[in-house]
């Protein structure tokens, strides 16, 4: 049996130690809450309310419907920066939150968007904010600034009204999701395992005749049955429309021949997100130009996870990725570094033709986790090839999470 065999089996049989964490969750639970606190405090606030279903999961490790919880402002965290953490969930469901360390109180959330109360949302949004603003009188020590990452105007207003003063929470959990600790890494590579076996389910499943769908409906089909989440995309393509790139999968058959790239944005097990590409051939045989075209797209990952060292800026980084050929240079990726997590994240480093439009400064640092990408189109085929690399810095420079391999015999 060859190694990637070795490794998948062993992924596989290995499912059933995904029903008891790898590691203590409450180590997790409490890094992550001190790192919104440590933002919190930096910026002066007196604690922060939070909607986005990401964001709660890492301040306090809950979980309820969280797609469902997404669409509606039903569901939600205030964090005091000195204070407790209270979560507002969906109904009386406390045993969702039984022996999750970071929860001081669990109450129901007085629902005030248009589905839940109608001609009533200004009303209900009142009770809210007058709960809220009794929670920042109570532990903000007289400071009312208060950080919050999503809210409707109703219940911007709501608050402003009680002389709240409202600031971007976005930033906050951001940058306090950006460092890892040793144990969210160990969390992360549990996801990344699971989504390497996913890739090999649909790689075995690749011949003629599949359609699309039913090509990455292995990926999430492994992914549930081994203690995964959810995709947050359903970016695969075959033959002609992997190029451009981010077409979603589709009803149409692969044939023979075909290019067959894809992007998992897997979420795993515990949340965390496995965020790579590769493309294949369907068949034994790719054509001169298909192999042409992976081999840039497989020096341009190569190079872009070489030169990453702490210390670097984001616009150091920019200038000494490596050069796309002008041919693929308009079809290219739209970024070129991003943040990894329990989601895409902070950073979003520009290519550095976009730098000036749209580029920011910022310092690579230990522990953070990025993804390199790459996207080269090819106008004469057709077609496009996707690579993605998941890495971890350390203080010698970046280092791969993710393994399942390229087509070295292509190159």
């Amino acid at each position: 049996m060859s190694l990637l065999a070795s490794r998948i089996a062993a992924r596989q049989h290995g499912a059933m130690e995904y029903t008891e964490a790898p590691i203590d969750l409450d180590l997790v639970r409490q890094y992550r809450l001190g790192r919104v606190r440590e933002q919190l405090a930096r910026l002066d606030y007196a604690g922060i309310l939070l909607f986005d279903q990401v964001n709660c999961r890492y301040a306090c490790d809950a979980t309820n419907m969280q797609i469902w919880c997404s669409h509606y402002e039903t569901r939600c965290v205030f964090a005091a920066t000195q204070g407790p953490l209270i979560l507002f969930d969906y109904g009386e469901y406390p045993h969702l939150a039984d022996g999750i360390s970071t929860i001081d109180e669990y109450r129901v959330h007085t629902s005030y968007h248009f589905f839940a109360a109608g001609d009533r949302s200004e009303e209900k949004a009142g009770q809210f904010a007058d709960t809220i603003t009794d929670l920042v009188r109570l532990h903000g020590g007289g400071n009312r600034r208060l950080a919050i990452d999503r809210l409707s105007h109703v219940g911007c207003r709501a608050l402003l009204e009680r002389g709240i003063s409202i600031h971007d929470g976005l930033e906050i959990m951001e940058l306090a999701r950006v460092i890892k600790s040793p144990e969210e890494i160990r969390l992360m590579q549990a996801a990344i395992n699971v989504c390497e076996a996913g890739i090999a389910s649909m790689r075995n499943a690749l011949e003629p005749g599949i359609t699309e769908n039913a090509l990455w409906a292995k990926l999430h089909e492994t992914n549930i049955v081994m203690g995964g989440e959810w995709i947050e995309t359903r970016l695969l393509s075959s033959g002609p429309r992997t190029f451009p790139w981010f077409r979603e999968s589709s009803m149409r058959r692969i044939e023979e021949g075909d290019m067959v790239s894809f992007d998992t944005d897997l979420i795993g097990p515990y949340g965390y997100c496995a965020d790579m590409s590769r493309s294949w051939v369907c068949g034994d045989r790719p054509g001169d130009e298909q192999r042409r075209i992976y081999a840039f797209a497989h020096e341009q990952i190569q190079h872009n996870v070489a030169m990453l060292k702490p210390g670097m800026t984001f616009h150091d980084v920019s200038r000494s990725a490596w050069e796309i050929p002008e041919e693929f240079s308009c079809n290219k990726y739209s970024s070129l570094i991003h943040g990894v997590g329990l989601a895409d994240e902070y950073p979003s480093i520009k290519h550095r033709d976009k730098l000036e439009l749209s580029g920011y400064e910022g310092v690579i640092e230990e522990n953070m986790t990025l993804c390199v990408e790459s996207y080269i189109g090819s106008e004469i085929s057709g077609e496009g090839v996707k690579l993605e690399e998941q890495v971890l810095i350390t203080s010698d420079g970046a280092r791969p999470l993710t393994g399942y391999p390229f087509e070295n015999d292509w190159l």
